[in-house]
């Protein structure tokens, strides 16, 4: 199964995620890159702003399309029990009719149930394929590699 991992990250942690679930499945790779400013703590609070009211955000040029893969798996922090408004200005530009689409969330709060429950209904089209959190990634870092490598397992056999 032709598989694409889609990510954003704003701190390197949705990041990491999504690196290990790539080798998992031996997926390719892609970044959705936000091109407006998210570092620093003025970041950050913009960053919650924007998704609490669901803004669309500028983001660059994706290099591979949804269309040419059989499962596609979104990965996103969690902003204010929300996705970061990267991933949900990618999901609402693309249309993953027939494929298969599982969304993984890392966040260090809560909110995370929302936050899967919005992504997933940003997917246009898409059969879902399946979920997970990863929950402080780095301070439970055996616990965390060990869910998503089962949650790998679980989409392999899809």
């Amino acid at each position: 199964m032709k598989t694409l991992v889609v990510y954003y990250s704003r701190t390197g942690k949705t990041r990491f995620v999504a690196e290990k679930v790539a080798s998992e499945l031996k997926a390719d790779i892609e970044e959705v890159v936000d091109l407006k400013s998210r570092s620093g703590r003025f970041g950050f609070l913009k960053a919650g702003y924007d998704a609490t009211r669901g803004n669309e955000t500028e983001i660059g040029e994706t290099k591979k399309s949804p269309s040419d893969f059989d499962l596609i798996v979104v990965g996103t922090p969690v902003w204010n029990s929300r996705p970061a408004s990267a991933i949900s200005t990618y999901l609402k530009r693309n249309d993953f009719a027939g494929k298969k689409v599982a969304v993984f969330c890392t966040n260090e709060g809560m909110g995370e149930e929302k936050a899967v429950d919005r992504t997933k209904a940003l997917i246009s089209n898409g059969d879902l394929a399946g979920e997970l959190v990863v929950s402080r990634v780095f301070e439970n870092q055996e616990e965390n590699e060990s869910k998503i490598s089962d949650w790998c397992n679980k989409l392999r056999s899809l």
